[in-house]
C-alpha cells in the first residue's frame, strides 16, 4: 500500500536551502518516491494560515519511505538544510482497497 510523506518546512534562508533542494530529488527515487506537491501555492480552507512549504511525496510503502530516511543519501543532504529551515515530516499510510 503506497505511503505519503509529508513535509513542512518554513525556510529562512531560501538561497541556502537550494542546496537541500538539489540533493533530495534522487534520493527519494532510489527508494520509489515521487513529487505529488513540491512548494506550490496553498489556499488554507479552514483552520490558521499554513505559511509553510509544503511537500507530499509518494512511496510504495511506508518501509520504503522510512528506508529512505535513514539512508546514507538522506542524511547526507540533512545538513544543507539544518541551519536554514526548520522542517516537520510525517508519514502516513495510504487508504486500503
Amino acid at each position: 500500500m503506497a505511503a505519503y510523506l509529508i513535509y513542512r518546512a518554513h525556510v529562512h534562508d531560501a538561497d541556502a536551502y537550494r542546496a537541500y533542494m538539489e540533493r533530495t530529488p534522487a534520493a527519494l527515487a532510489a527508494f520509489g518516491g515521487r513529487f505529488l506537491a513540491r512548494g506550490g501555492q496553498t489556499v488554507t480552507l479552514e483552520g490558521r494560515p499554513e505559511t509553510a512549504r509544503v511537500i507530499i511525496v509518494e512511496f510504495p510503502d511506508l518501509a520504503a519511505a522510512e528506508a529512505f530516511y535513514a539512508s546514507d543519501a538522506y542524511r547526507e543532504a540533512i545538513p544543507f538544510r539544518r541551519d536554514c529551515a526548520d522542517v516537520q515530516m510525517v508519514v502516513v499510510d495510504g487508504v486500503t482497497p
